[in-house]
């Protein structure tokens, strides 16, 4: 199992990457912990408000001499406010300056759908009035600029369905070299994974635990790291029920990005490569999956380019 992914322009990713969203007070730490359990990858947004947290943690790591700048992939995306063609440069450029870096390696844009700027940036209840009718082709030319200023070595998506990323194919100059998207057990993306390769772009998946702090609340799936039959899978492999599952994705071909601010679950979660699960064990995995989303914001799909209202 490679700890790489090759992507369509040449570049590597670190298969596994820590999620910073909601990291809090406790993000430099964590960075300086998972570098020191070995990631190279690091999964940010302008919207997690934590980028200067982040790169505190690099920039220390950097200082002490256990790495260099190259040697770890920082992604950051641009926000729904910002999808403006103009706005895209200063909002890549406003990241950097949080993070006191001279370029990312990774530029997305989060979702497919683009608020007002002047709108609330969770604008929840304030719909459709706050729907901008920018279109993601237009913010893409923006986001190729970032690659001609130098902002960034490579751009991609997020969120977006197959359908969108037909679309954005049709007029890009720079092609997408990931979609970052929400898989789980509970929403394996099998079948949008097989459609993204075809096209040569790597599918990131977030929230690959689901979120257990959920468990129980109506509405919610189920974190499959909780089911009893996943806790004795991890028992057959001397692994916890964390890492049978992130090896299960990452055998799909995927990054796989979990977030957490525990040391002991940074070290776990990095630490998957050693086993390779058995066909039933695989085939119990894949059964779990129902297309069941955490992050499906109903409340946004009236617009134009909400992305779930199709299978994949």
């Amino acid at each position: 199992m490679s700890k790489t992914l090759k992507l369509n322009n040449g570049r590597d990713m670190p298969v596994i990457g820590l999620g910073t969203y909601k990291g809090g007070k406790e993000t430099a730490q964590a960075v300086k912990d998972a570098i020191d359990a070995g990631y190279r990858h690091f999964d940010c947004a302008w919207f997690y408000g934590n980028e200067a947290d982040v790169g505190e943690g690099i920039r220390e790591k950097i200082k002490e001499g256990v790495i260099k700048r190259e040697d770890v992939f920082i992604t950051s995306k641009l926000w729904c406010n910002f999808m403006a063609k103009d706005k895209v440069v200063p909002m890549c450029k406003k990241s950097l300056k949080e993070f006191q870096l001279d370029y990312l390696d990774l530029f997305l844009i989060h979702w497919p759908f683009a608020f007002k700027e002047d709108a609330s940036y969770w604008p929840v209840g304030q719909c459709p009035e706050a729907f901008s009718d920018v279109d993601f082709t237009e913010t893409w030319e923006g986001m190729e600029e970032c690659v001609r200023q130098g902002l960034t070595k490579s751009i991609g998506i997020s969120n977006f369905n197959s359908q969108q990323i037909s679309r954005l194919l049709e007029s890009a100059k720079i092609k997408p070299v990931c979609n970052q998207v929400e898989c789980n057990p509970n929403v394996n993306q099998k079948k949008l994974i097989k459609f993204c390769a075809e096209k040569n772009i790597v599918i990131v998946g977030y929230c690959p635990l689901g979120r257990v702090e959920n468990a129980g609340i109506p509405g919610y799936p189920y974190p499959t790291i909780l089911d009893k039959h996943v806790l004795a899978i991890g028992q057959k492999y001397n692994k916890t029920p964390a890492q049978v599952v992130l090896n299960y994705l990452v055998s799909l071909g995927i990054a796989v990005i979990p977030k957490s601010i525990t040391k002991s679950r940074i070290i776990e979660n990095i630490n998957i490569f050693d086993f390779k699960l058995d066909e039933e064990d695989v085939a119990y995995l894949d059964s779990l999956n129902k297309n069941d989303r955490i992050c499906h914001f109903p409340e946004f799909q009236d617009h134009k380019n909400y992305p779930f209202n199709i299978e994949f």
